[in-house]
């Protein structure tokens, strides 16, 4: 196989640094501010059989499921700057205290021992970094982070503070993605060339040039607290509560949304994130602007050598773009799950996945017909994602998806959108955490904070 052969031996070789990265243990201590010092605090230990006090940063929408997910501890408070949409969540948990501003949340409450935040992308990293900083536990859902540089940060904070974190992509908790990875570990379709990475997202609107117009701000919200370390602009409810992803200034567009699903198999089976540097540059997009991201793009990655992995060229579709149907599969094969999935072309076939690395299947090869699946070596993680966080806070193994993983997961991805806001191809370097061909490498991957929300990048 061009030299290089898949095998189980060879898995566990270029996985044990990658084991020993994600072994981080909670030994170092946080601090919290009082007046004018800093006071020491640890995470506080709790047993598998204790109960964790849990909070809400965003409880509406899909903050609603992610503090529901921890019904069975302590839910001790709830934080959501639009109440009206936080109402299930306050009737759910009747008993928790109710916040607008998570700042104030966590100084008020310093018993609360994990967070999850589940707010629009731009309020992600500063509410889990000052949750970190304070000694929780925190969950964040996909995309970790709003800019590259912001999943750097997390991931350091946690290292510094020793907390467990998670990441919201559900499907690297699952069995498909690691069932797709024993498969092509196991030579299926022998070194992978190319994947193909699609979806039918956005499904909100996007290409819009020009800000919306005023509206009145409802009685329920408060929108400067929504609006936080993004730029001040009037209210209008094509904002929010809904249609932010769209929006440079609060969301991440349709590939930070979706591609921390439907790229993980990819990502985690070649291990993209042991690539020393990697290129980013936008094929295809159709209604460009700088208010909103493209209606549809076509994003190429090229990855070099990793170990006795090849260079590889992963592809990325949203909108209304599609990848082209390898020559030889027929038209009535369904390729990953329809609306969204992947492919991955090798050089002894082609193998199509599912929006979470589920239904994994050799749709074009000659092991097609005969193949059979390894016996299963990667570990399996019980329950969901929620539960493997849960763990973790109380003294288990590290999540599947701590920022060990999801940060550098996350810093890729990102960087993806960078390429797209800028139109040029960027190289990045994986190591220091640098665009390599550009004069301002710190400011391309940040962004400014509006007074009072600034995070230390």
């Amino acid at each position: 196989m061009s030299g290089k052969s898949f095998s189980r031996r060879n898995f566990l070789t270029a996985a044990a640094a990658t084991t020993a990265v994600l072994s981080v243990d909670g030994a170092q201590a946080a601090y919290r501010k009082e007046g004018d010092k800093l006071i020491k605090v640890k995470p506080r230990t709790v047993s598998p059989n204790q109960k964790l006090n849990c909070a809400a940063i965003g409880a509406g929408g899909k903050g609603s499921s992610d503090i529901g997910a921890c019904e069975n501890e302590n839910v001790v408070a709830l934080c959501d700057p639009d109440w009206d949409r936080a109402a299930k969540s306050f009737e759910r948990f009747s008993n928790a205290r109710r916040f607008k501003d998570y700042r104030v949340m966590l100084e008020e409450i310093p018993e609360i021992d994990a967070v999850t935040v589940s707010t629009p992308d731009h309020t992600h990293a500063p509410a889990a970094y000052m949750a970190m900083k304070m000694g929780k536990h925190v969950y964040v859902q996909k995309p970790l982070t709003h800019t590259v540089a912001e999943a750097r940060l997390l991931r350091d904070t946690a290292r510094e503070n020793g907390v467990a974190t998670q990441m919201g992509n559900q499907g690297h908790a699952g069995d498909g993605v690691r069932n797709l990875y024993e498969m092509i570990w196991s030579g299926a379709i022998g070194q992978v060339k190319e994947v193909h990475i699609w979806t039918s997202r956005p499904v909100w609107p996007q290409g819009i040039s020009e800000p919306l117009e005023p509206q009145v701000i409802p009685t329920t919200m408060d929108w400067n607290l929504w609006t936080g370390s993004a730029p001040m602009r009037s209210y209008n409810e094509g904002y929010a509560p809904f249609r932010w992803r769209g929006w440079l200034d609060y969301g991440a567009g349709a590939l930070g949304d979706m591609a921390c699903h439907i790229m993980d198999p990819a990502y985690f089976t070649l291990q993209l994130g042991e690539a020393s540097s990697f290129t980013v540059e936008v094929l295809r997009d159709e209604g460009t602007n700088n208010q909103t991201f493209p209606n549809s793009t076509v994003v190429k990655y090229s990855f070099p050598a990793r170990g006795v992995l090849g260079p590889v060229d992963v592809y990325w579709y949203d909108g209304e773009f599609m990848p082209e149907r390898p020559e030889g599969i027929a038209e009535d094969v369904k390729l990953g799950d329809g609306a969204n999935g992947s492919f991955f072309v090798g050089e002894k076939g082609v193998l199509s996945t599912g929006e979470y690395g589920g239904n994994s299947r050799i749709v074009l090869g000659e092991n097609m017909a005969e193949y059979q699946a390894p016996d299963p070596w990667l570990r399996r993680i019980e329950g969901g994602i929620h539960e493997d966080w849960l763990r973790a806070c109380k003294g288990g193994l590290p999540a599947c998806s701590n920022f060990e993983y999801s940060g550098p997961f996350t810093e890729m991805v990102n960087f993806g959108n960078l390429a797209v806001k800028f139109g040029e191809k960027l190289e990045w370097d994986n190591t220091k955490g640098e665009v390599m061909n550009v004069p301002n490498p710190a400011e391309i991957v940040s962004k400014e904070y509006r007074k009072g929300w600034e995070l230390p990048i």
